[in-house]
């Protein structure tokens, strides 16, 4: 195989196909949903930061913000032009540390919103959780069926990315008590714990090929 900047392909019918062709068709169609996912995060991100109360989210929200938009370009420059692109693909670091607080304490039941006026910190968090969620989904899905080298290695680099914010506004939640996390009963979850075991040694596969 050839670099991945000059690489070339074929096409049955048609012959070479240049680079910035390089693209299958379920690629195409999954990268759209990606680009097009990704812009309606960062719109939800720009009419929720008016409603941000809490200055640690809004820092989340910003930082959020910048890193997806930046991520969207990358995408997009080596989605048309088929080659490596001009930045480099960057991890996100959050600064939420990991420590979740489990168990469920007493809150009043969730609802729609009747009015912008009932929008708060709980449900800024919410929307801007489901959206890297719903991102993180979409990017695995189209790195799956994506053909060409480096937009499949931008998807698959940039899937940790979504994950890691979700941690970082789950943990965020978590905190605020917006998401609580149940356990299971001590026994329970001890026996779910050791209801499995490590494989152990290399099972010796029968050969097929013998001769009678």
């Amino acid at each position: 195989m050839q670099n991945e900047q000059g690489q070339t392909h074929q096409n049955m019918h048609t012959g070479n196909i240049p680079q910035h062709m390089n693209h299958g068709g379920h690629e195409v169609f999954d990268v759209q949903e990606v680009l097009s996912g990704t812009i309606g995060t960062l719109n939800s991100y720009t009419l929720l930061r008016q409603h941000v109360q809490d200055p640690e989210l809004k820092d989340i929200l910003e930082r959020q913000y910048q890193f997806i938009q930046d991520e969207y370009n990358t995408t997009v420059e080596c989605f048309k032009s088929g080659q490596d692109p001009s930045k480099p693909t960057q991890s996100y670091k959050m600064k939420q540390d990991n420590d979740f607080v489990y168990g469920l304490k007493p809150s009043q039941p969730k609802k729609p919103l009747q009015s912008v006026n009932e929008i708060t910190d709980e449900c800024v968090s919410s929307c801007m959780l489901g959206s890297v969620k719903s991102c993180a989904t979409m990017k695995t899905t189209a790195a799956l069926e994506t053909t060409n080298p480096v937009v499949r290695r931008v998807l698959a680099d940039s899937i940790p990315n979504s994950i890691e914010m979700a941690y970082e506004l789950s943990l965020y939640q978590n905190k605020h008590h917006y998401y609580q996390v149940p356990q299971l009963a001590q026994q329970d979850m001890q026996q779910m714990l050791n209801a499995y075991a490590p494989a152990q040694g290399q099972q010796n596969m029968p050969n097929n090929n013998t001769t009678h």
